[in-house]
């Protein structure tokens, strides 16, 4: 599970056997985790947090969005 960001306590990543979906990130903290879609933004789901977490979330995949684009395919070729 290759660590591609960490902010505010959020730890993004993906697992090393999911290059056959279409670009992602997974997230958690604590007891929450999501997963976001990246072409487009978009929530798949999230567990345990609340929704001013999950707006926070949010920001920081727009924010970092060409980063971990970019890491995605550094990874998986």
């Amino acid at each position: 599970m290759p660590t591609v960001l960490l902010v505010n306590g959020f730890r993004f990543y993906f697992y090393s056997n999911e290059n056959n979906e279409p670009i992602h990130i997974h997230v958690e903290k604590a007891e929450g985790n999501a997963k976001f879609w990246l072409e487009p933004i978009d929530e798949e789901y999230s567990y345990g947090f609340s929704s001013n977490e999950r707006k926070t979330i949010l920001t920081i995949v727009e924010e970092h969005k060409l980063d971990l684009i970019n890491s995605w395919h550094e990874y998986f070729g």
